[in-house]
């Protein structure tokens, strides 16, 4: 059975990648712990990154059918909504295997206290294992503590807390930010001027984000940056903070970068302005795509996706993997993220994309996160049981 339980309330996502001191070995562990991943795997970390190692070496794994329990912080936008629609899918599958006997979730609607409750009541009731999308980085480290203690790991995705106990999956928001800098260096080898568009002003990924554009622009020496506005990660903000910084910035912008998935919103930006539209560089979504198609001539982009599919299926496969027996060998998993440029774009575009389509993630064309790359973050890793990336429905599924 599925069960959906809810809470008040709403309050902006943290996600700060900070040093825990409750564990005074775990700091001093940190060079041992990336030494044994492997080159490629080490590759995908920056000095940002909070990792050490994973603290389950001695854990049991729990016997089947597991009680899946999955803790969202906030169910209330689309990429949301498509995350927790493929993991349910993939719990599901589970389930019809025999493997699950009960995929329960909770959605606290920003409320960390109400997310701190419904955790424990998971405790409580036995759960074999959590997935979460946390509110906060380190409210939840006390009840992410006590699952440990009772024998539940807990998987975070989409943003890490800052206890050692925790697995978390994410993708480096500093090497992203640096990359999409390095993208548009690479599209303009005689320099040019940027607009920055940033999330949250203040946020910690927003600012891991930002070290790594200001790192990619010291390093081009003809880059510089002309206006940085906040667009907030939503589309209708964005916008208008593009049409603001364009009406008092009158120099050419050569290019925008933005990490959120508001590309189309940019473009539109510059069109109402009656401005050429720049480069992009900006998370892809539906909606660029539909834009994209419209506008093949102008529309110009480089990039990749923080897809919530893929966020999804990562939690998935680690949780499955840890539940099946399999050790991690660092509590922070960086998973890499597809590089997009204008050439991929057909590959990537499918026929119900359109202008307004939002609420559509495409999906990779192949696995971003290949399963060999994440058999070497274990020390016994093998292909994730019940997961097959074919299978994955297509973005215009209905």
């Amino acid at each position: 059975m599925n069960r959906l339980e809810s809470g008040p309330g709403l309050t902006l996502l943290a996600a700060a990648l900070l040093s825990s001191t409750a564990f005074p070995a775990y700091a001093d562990a940190r060079s041992d712990a990336m030494q044994a991943l492997p080159e490629n795997a080490r590759a995908l970390y920056t000095e940002a990154v909070d990792v050490g190692p994973a603290q389950f070496a001695d854990f049991k794994a729990p016997a089947k059918p597991w009680r899946w329990c999955h803790s969202e912080s906030y169910m209330g936008n689309p990429w949301r909504v498509t995350f927790n629609d493929e993991l349910a899918r993939l719990v599901n599958d589970a389930k019809e295997a025999g493997d699950v006997s009960e995929f329960i979730v909770s959605d606290s609607n920003g409320d960390t206290t109400q997310q701190i409750s419904q955790i424990r009541s998971f405790i409580e009731t036995g759960c074999s294992v959590i997935t979460t999308i946390a509110g906060s980085s380190t409210a939840l480290n006390t009840v992410i503590e006590d699952a440990y203690k009772a024998g539940i790991p807990v998987i975070t995705s989409a943003g890490a807390v800052t206890t050692p106990t925790a697995i978390n999956v994410m993708h480096n928001q500093n090497l992203w930010g640096y990359q999409m800098g390095k993208g548009i260096a690479q599209a303009l080898p005689n320099g040019g001027t940027i607009l920055q568009v940033e999330g949250i002003s203040g946020h910690p990924l927003v600012q891991q984000e930002n070290a790594g554009l200001e790192k990619a622009v010291a390093e081009s020496g003809n880059l510089t940056v002309a206006r940085k506005v906040s667009g907030e990660w939503t589309g209708t903000t964005t916008k208008s903070a593009v049409l603001q910084a364009l009406a008092t910035t009158p120099q050419q912008i050569d290019a925008v970068w933005s990490t959120g998935s508001e590309a189309r919103f940019i473009a539109e930006a510059f069109q109402q302005a009656g401005r050429p539209l720049p480069l992009i560089a900006a998370s892809i979504s539906g909606d660029a795509l539909g834009y994209w198609h419209e506008n093949q001539e102008a529309f110009k982009f480089y990039g990749g996706e923080v897809s919530p599919h893929v966020a999804a299926q990562n939690a998935f496969r680690v949780a499955l993997r840890v539940v099946s027996g399999q050790k991690p060998i660092v509590n922070t998993i960086i998973a890499p993220m597809p590089t997009i440029t204008q050439a991929d774009l057909p590959t990537w575009y499918k026929d119900c994309m359109k202008p307004d389509s939002a609420a559509i993630f495409p999906i990779p064309p192949q696995d971003p996160f290949q399963e060999d790359l994440l058999n070497a973050y274990f020390t016994n890793g093998e292909a994730t049981p019940l997961y097959d990336f074919s299978k994955v429905p297509a973005s215009c599924t209905k």
